[in-house]
């Protein structure tokens, strides 16, 4: 029995508590939460790896293959850059590479995660134009519209939306936004959180006109946490020359300086890159045409299935409902966080909570990444089983419209 001097525990007795206060669940844990998403054994043995000397020749050749093969994700022929780091990171990196202090950038409200987007550029001391939304809608074009045409100074440098709004299950359509922007001939740069749909949903960062994509390594591609990207456009690079935003760790310059001979200007999380480089195979085995059909066809088996027990999507669009994850509301009386606690004592099964201001209303189901038919049956089945156990009314027959799209489709 030792106490930890960082804590002031007693380590014997944390170790107790976890092992008597879990009784034993026999079978795999379903992890269907919108990310981090379950980790094929291929990844898992990949980043199982020797650590290799990150100034050596092998990881000049592993950094070389997926500097290269993480562009076909974003579908980019840009550079794009890989950051030890969560997706917040990558966040920052964006801005702080592009803009001068007190700049101004037009955020939309289409979740937590813009929200905390928001935050983060107010605490960077940018100046932060808000577009408030009800987070059951994606970003209105419209309302970017307006604002971009009442800039007539230019005042706005950047535009940043979230593709895919984790926290709600809602998409944005993206090529809307270029397109009003282009129709003003606004010159403010354009900034896309892919975050919870790259490599999941159809994204093209180069025919969407896009500047700076943000991306993480957790949801749809595979991977533990700890990898962010900037996917960058020209425009961006050469605004990036000029821009005064202090920075150290996430400064462009030094990243593209390294990556031209295959190294990194700190020491990279080597054995994470030895996953992406085996999560960009499998991608390309798949085929990333055939990745994203599959995400659309699960999703809409998940959409039918809560339809069936007469319960609602947060996503009130039908062409705006995520293909990565599926937001679902609970009658008022009921707190969806107790559910949750119910279907994971039960079933073993963790689904995602609810966000922001929709803390205790909503449980999400994640259905990307590594994930099929068997996979979705079997989490709409503890779905199912835990309305029931926890006494929440609905119909029954989710699970069975769910199987009978999906023997269909």
């Amino acid at each position: 029995r030792s106490k930890c001097p960082r804590f002031g525990v007693d380590r014997m007795k944390v170790y107790l508590d976890m092992v008597t206060n879990q009784p034993h669940q026999s079978g795999r844990h379903f992890l269907q939460i919108p990310g981090p998403t379950n980790v094929p054994d291929r990844i898992l043995r990949a980043i199982d790896g020797a650590t290799i000397d990150h100034r050596g020749p092998a990881f000049e050749r592993l950094a070389m293959r997926v500097l290269s093969g993480i562009k076909p994700i974003f579908q980019t022929s840009d550079p794009v850059l890989i950051y030890t780091a969560s997706g917040t990171g990558a966040w920052e990196a964006a801005l702080v590479n592009t803009l001068n202090p007190g700049d101004r950038v037009l955020m939309a409200e289409t979740g937590q995660f813009s929200t905390l987007w928001r935050s983060l550029a107010n605490k960077l001391g940018l100046d932060v134009q808000f577009l408030s939304g009800d987070w059951r809608h994606g970003v209105r074009a419209a309302d970017i519209a307006a604002a971009l045409a009442k800039d007539t100074d230019y005042l706005i440098k950047a535009v940043c939306c979230v593709h895919n709004e984790t926290s709600t299950g809602v998409t944005s359509d993206i090529t809307a936004v270029r397109n009003v922007m282009d129709e003003l001939r606004h010159p403010a740069l354009l900034m896309v959180d892919t975050i919870s749909s790259l490599a999941s949903i159809d994204y093209k960062h180069d025919e969407w006109g896009v500047d700076v994509t943000i991306g993480g390594s957790q949801k749809g591609l595979m991977l533990p946490p700890g990898l962010s990207f900037n996917a960058i456009s020209n425009k961006a690079l050469q605004i990036h020359e000029t821009a005064k935003m202090n920075r150290s760790y996430w400064d462009w310059t030094a990243m593209l300086a390294a990556n031209k001979n295959g190294a990194f200007p700190y020491t990279p999380a080597t054995n994470l890159l030895y996953g992406l480089d085996e999560a960009i195979t499998i991608l390309e085995e798949e085929g990333l045409k055939n990745v994203f059909r599959r995400h659309a066809r699960l999703a809409e088996a998940t959409r039918r299935a809560v339809a069936a027990w007469g319960l609602e999507t947060v996503a009130q669009v039908h062409s705006e409902a995520s293909n990565s994850l599926t937001a679902v509301m609970l009658p008022d009386i009921h707190n969806a966080d107790t559910f949750r606690a119910i279907v994971l004592e039960r079933f073993n099964m963790s689904l995602g909570n609810g966000l922001g201001r929709l803390a205790g209303k909503v449980f999400r189901i994640g259905h990307l990444g590594a994930f099929n038919e068997l996979m979705l049956a079997g989490t709409l089945s503890g779905v199912e089983m835990g309305l029931s156990a926890a006494g929440i009314p609905h119909e029954k027959g989710g699970v069975q419209a769910a199987l009978d799209y999906l023997s269909s489709s």
